[in-house]
Parts: structure tokens; sequence; C-alpha cells
């Protein structure tokens, strides 16, 4: 029988990160799902709805509050304007400020719709299982980032690139990883592309648009999924008026344990 992790143990990291960590929420809270959140004004919300339902790979909505709430159904107790240990705040598509705490920013727009987007970090606790490890969590730095030259299909006012997150892999696992998180596709499943960087229109490993560079060591191979800062891409490149975001590799922590998504 496999054994549930510990709620409490969601509860205290969130409490964490509402207080400020100044670190990356990945290996917090082993077990459970941790979400992307973009907030939008409710005049913008359908053409996101619309944008995630057509790249659902980098955007797979795990839920959505109703307009002005910052509650969700993956944690009632949280409050999604204060449980993200760093948050961004957009101005017509350009990054204004990052702040530990979005209650004012929030204040703002009193119609705000919450996505909370599946996260890669959802499959790292099965992987670690499996004896795969993670250099970003094993060096206690971010996971690496980058922006691709792959089109995201548009919608309504939105456009833009989708963003993959790399971790290295022996090679004589990638096929065993590739397997493992297929079986999550709620958030992101299986790579979207193994090897060469360059296919991806991806030109150094070594400096990511987001998070941070990692050791690939000899032997391995440089693993690409689906990201969920894919929809920051989509506000620089459609510049929407308002916009609050996670920081990339700065989660929200949910009461759902991984394996709900497991199929």
């Amino acid at each position: 029988m496999t054994l549930l992790p510990d709620p409490a143990s969601a509860r205290a990291a969130r409490l964490t990160c509402r207080e400020g960590v100044p670190h990356p929420t990945a290996g917090m809270a082993p077990g459970f799902t941790q979400c992307n959140m973009i907030s939008l004004p409710r005049d913008w919300a359908w053409d996101f709805l619309l944008y995630a339902q057509r790249n659902p790979k980098p955007c797979p909505v795990l839920d959505v509050t109703d307009p002005g709430s910052h509650r969700t159904a993956l944690a009632p107790d949280a409050d999604l304007r204060t449980d993200i240990p760093l948050y961004r705040i957009w101005r017509d598509g350009v990054l204004a400020e990052e702040t530990p705490d979005a209650t004012a920013a929030w204040a703002e727009h009193p119609d705000l719709v919450t996505f909370l987007i599946g996260c890669s970090f959802t499959f790292e606790t099965p992987l670690q299982q499996a004896g795969i490890e993670m250099r970003h969590i094993a060096q206690g730095c971010n996971v690496p980032m980058f922006l691709t030259d792959r089109d995201c299909r548009p919608a309504g006012r939105l456009h833009g690139k989708m963003v993959v997150s790399m971790r290295p892999i022996p090679a004589g696992r990638v096929a065993e990883a590739a397997m493992i998180s297929g079986r999550t596709p709620a958030v992101h499943g299986a790579p979207v592309h193994i090897g060469a960087p360059e296919a991806l229109g991806i030109a150094d490993l070594s400096r990511p648009d987001f998070g941070d560079a990692v050791e690939i060591r000899p032997g391995e191979v440089p693993v690409f999924w689906a990201c969920g800062v894919t929809p920051q891409a989509a506000l620089m490149a459609s510049k929407p008026p308002f916009a609050i975001t996670h920081a990339p590799g700065y989660m929200f922590i949910t009461d759902v344990p991984d394996t709900h998504w497991q199929v």
C-alpha cells in the first residue's frame, strides 16, 4: 500500500512561503503538487483559457478561480496573494516588479481571474524515487528554463513561444524518465524534446532564459519538458495591460498529492 504524504507538510511549506523563502520551491513538501500561476483581468481571462486549451502541453490548467477570488480548491485555506514566495507584476507586457506579497497589486484589479497550471516539479518526486537525480535540487538552485523557437497556437489577443525546462538525464535512463513523467499528463507529462538543444532554437545551455544553469556530466543527455512559464512568454509577446504571475521556480504548493494526477 502506498502511503500518502502528510498534508500538514504542504500547509507548513505554504506558511514558510508566506514568510518569504530566498530559494525556489523545488524539493519543498515532496509528494504534493506545485503550480504555476497567472492572474489576469476578467477581460483577458477568456483569451487565456482558450490559449491554455489550445496549448495543453505547456499550459495544463488545474484550477480557475472566480473573478476577484484569491482562493483555490487545490488548497482551500491558502491565500493566492501571499502564499507564493515570489511574485511578478507585469504592466503592458513588461516585468515591472518582483515582490513576496502581491496583495497591493491584487487590489488594483478586483476582477482578477487566476489560473493555476501544472508544474513539472510534480513528477520530480517519482523520478527521484527511481534513483534519477534532479540536478537543480542536488545543486540547490533553480531548474534551467529556455525560451524556444516553437510557436504556441494563438488565441484571441494572446500569442507567444513555448518555454521548456531542462534536466540532464543519464543516457541509459532517458526512456525510463520519459515513461515516469509520461504518467502525469496533467502536469506536462512526457518530454517534448530529447538532446540537440539547437533543434529548439536554444544556442547555449549554460545561459538559460529563466532559472539557473546546471552541470551536465559526460554520458548525460539534456531532456526538455514543456514548462508553465510559457504564459509569461505570452505576456511579453502579447502585452496585456496587467498581470500577476509567480516568479519562475517559485511555485504555489497545493494540498493535492502528486499521485492524484498519475494515469
